[in-house]
């Protein structure tokens, strides 16, 4: 595991499988339709339990889609989290389309429902970069530069620990990188 300390809170990056994490949210890579079937959101269910769709489904029914850039909660089922935080991050569509910024939004929207939940750590994936297609460096530059903003504008914030869980060394090793430079950046 390696460790950035950013203001009063930490931003962490671990190699394994996000399901597996004892946080108080994990957040999924989902769609606008909170349909949980491949990739991290199929795991998720997988690990967690039907009632994570169940609960998906009525949010769906009650509020509509997510929008891209969103995020819905529900909870969190058999896994060891309290509540999955649903982040709809856009599709890669050659990077003039908004992608960054909607991506930044998605990760946003799941940081302030997790601190008006009143959170202290959260999880997150590799958003937008399974079947979404974003690539993996401009993305981890995106999540962890918005997770140190995020940290930094809101020292009142009850979330004090950001985990980026990877489940491959790969990606491990691409956050890695970023993280190292945003480091020398700050």
């Amino acid at each position: 595991m390696t460790t950035w300390q950013v203001g009063s809170g930490v931003i962490k990056l671990e190699q394994g499988d996000i399901t597996e994490m004892k946080v108080d949210a994990i957040v999924n890579a989902a769609n606008e339709y909170l349909k949980h079937g491949g990739g991290v959101a199929g795991a998720i269910v997988r690990k967690g339990g039907s009632v994570i769709q169940k609960e998906s489904d009525e949010w769906v029914q009650k509020y509509g889609t997510v929008p891209t850039g969103s995020a819905a909660v529900t909870g969190a089922g058999n896994l060891h989290a309290k509540y999955v935080i649903h982040a709809v991050g856009p599709v890669w569509r050659g990077g003039n389309s908004g992608e960054p910024e909607l991506l930044r939004s998605a990760v946003i929207n799941s940081l302030q429902k997790a601190n008006s939940l009143k959170l202290r750590n959260i999880a997150f994936p590799a958003i937008s970069t399974g079947i979404f297609g974003y690539p993996l460096k401009e993305a981890a530059r995106v999540l962890l530069r918005t997770a140190h903003d995020f940290l930094q504008e809101h020292p009142e914030s009850t979330v004090k620990e950001i985990f980026f869980v990877l489940y491959d060394k790969n990606s491990f090793d691409t956050f890695l990188e970023v993280l190292n430079k945003l480091k020398h950046e700050n």
